[in-house]
């Protein structure tokens, strides 16, 4: 869970130490955290995120219609196109360079699948946040990404001073989630901070020490590892000879519940 404020940490999860499952012919599913039949009592959420699942559907694949109640749902496509439709006449398709909102709300059905016609896969990734609203009337959203002059461009929000730009709305006050993109060999813009942050990378490659000044070790991400950050570790990032493409989370409060 790591819910601890007793000293600054990065704590990297390579990509190949998630959970791997493969639910119906044609998806493969990459778990950062306990999910489905996989539990693991140390390792349930961070901060307020409750999953970070990296998700590929083979041409003709998709998740069947399924039930989702008091959740934020975030899906961010890295390759190929992935269509959604739910039960309150939402339907939209969602290609890289795209965010898409599903607030579960009271209850919602909704379908997931690789766009019809497709000859290759579509990943993307798909996170979860616990809202700090329940009950709510379910909402949906999907937005073209427009980035940001200086590589940090939020995505979505639901902080109070987010409340006047483009940025989805989110049914937790306290979280963000931003794209942060850097050129080669070029630092990454100063990043948000926050007692819990979660960077998760899509593409490229980052260098970073785990704490600031000379008692921070050196570590590098590849695409599909991440991040867990508490206070100010994660220091001095800077981006590989392809850049780097990040999907991080701010977040000031860890789940709750009762």
């Amino acid at each position: 869970m790591t819910d601890t404020r007793e000293r600054p940490r990065a704590d990297l999860r390579r990509a190949p130490e998630r959970y791997l499952s493969r639910p119906e012919e044609g998806i493969e599913t990459r778990h950062a955290f306990s999910f489905s039949g996989h539990y693991d009592p140390k390792n349930t959420h961070f901060g307020a995120l409750l999953a970070c699942n990296e998700e590929t559907l083979a041409a003709g694949a998709g998740f069947d219609e399924h039930r989702h109640r008091d959740t934020e749902i975030l899906t961010w496509v890295v390759e190929g196109a992935l269509a959604h439709r739910d039960s309150d006449g939402h339907a939209g398709v969602v290609r890289p360079g795209m965010v898409q909102h599903l607030s579960a709300g009271s209850g919602v059905s909704h379908t997931e699948r690789n766009v019809g016609g497709a000859e290759g896969p579509v990943r993307f990734v798909q996170m979860w946040l616990q809202p700090d609203a329940f009950d709510a009337e379910p909402a949906y959203g999907l937005r073209r990404v427009d980035p940001a002059p200086g590589g940090l461009t939020l995505l979505a929000s639901g902080m109070p001073r987010d409340e006047d730009g483009d940025a989805l709305r989110l049914r937790r006050g306290d979280a963000a989630l931003w794209l942060v993109r850097a050129g080669a060999w070029q630092p990454l813009p100063d990043l948000p901070a926050a007692p819990f942050r979660y960077a998760h990378l899509t593409a490229g490659s980052v260098g970073y020490r785990t704490v600031p000044g000379p008692q921070g070790g050196g570590r590098s991400m590849a695409p599909g590892d991440s991040v867990r950050i508490t206070g100010a570790a994660f220091a001095d990032p800077v981006a590989g000879e392809d850049g780097a493409e990040l999907l991080l989370w701010e977040m000031h409060s860890p789940v709750s519940y009762g």
